[in-house]
């Protein structure tokens, strides 16, 4: 487990979307991951009676939360995810697979407006997830 940063460029997405590509051009160039790997092992005591993991998770730009959220708030369970990425398919070591957005860890759907706006060169991204660490980011 780690934390991963899967940036988008909305603008792009935008006009994108009505031409039914999905989100192709809006999210091929960068992504974000740490600051380190975690086993399963390490944070099993963070599964709950539910069989999900609880693990708190904070998002700030420039020191202001605009975020948080929690893994126990995700659709499908990890275990699920890994179970459909590896159908018809072989994963191989190294391979990385995001669970999509945390609910709250969107920009666009927390709007803009309630954020602080949309991200701009110097601002800096900070994630937190329980047990997985920190992982900041400064757009360049």
């Amino acid at each position: 487990y780690t934390i991963l940063n899967d940036w988008s460029s909305r603008n792009l997405q935008r006009d994108e979307m009505p031409m039914s590509l999905g989100p192709a051009k809006g999210k091929d160039f960068a992504s974000s991951f740490g600051p380190y790997m975690v086993t399963p092992d390490e944070i099993e005591s963070a599964r709950k009676k539910d069989g999900k993991l609880h693990l708190q998770m904070t998002c700030h730009v420039n020191g202001e939360k605009i975020s948080d959220g929690n893994t126990n708030d995700l659709y499908h369970s990890f275990e699920t995810m890994i179970e459909r990425a590896s159908m018809n398919t072989k994963l191989m070591p190294g391979e990385y697979i995001g669970s999509g957005t945390v609910g709250t860890g969107c920009i666009l759907e927390l709007r803009p407006e309630n954020t602080g706006g949309w991200l701009n060169k110097g601002d800096v991204v900070t994630l937190e997830i329980e047990r997985l660490g920190i992982l900041e980011n400064k757009i360049v």
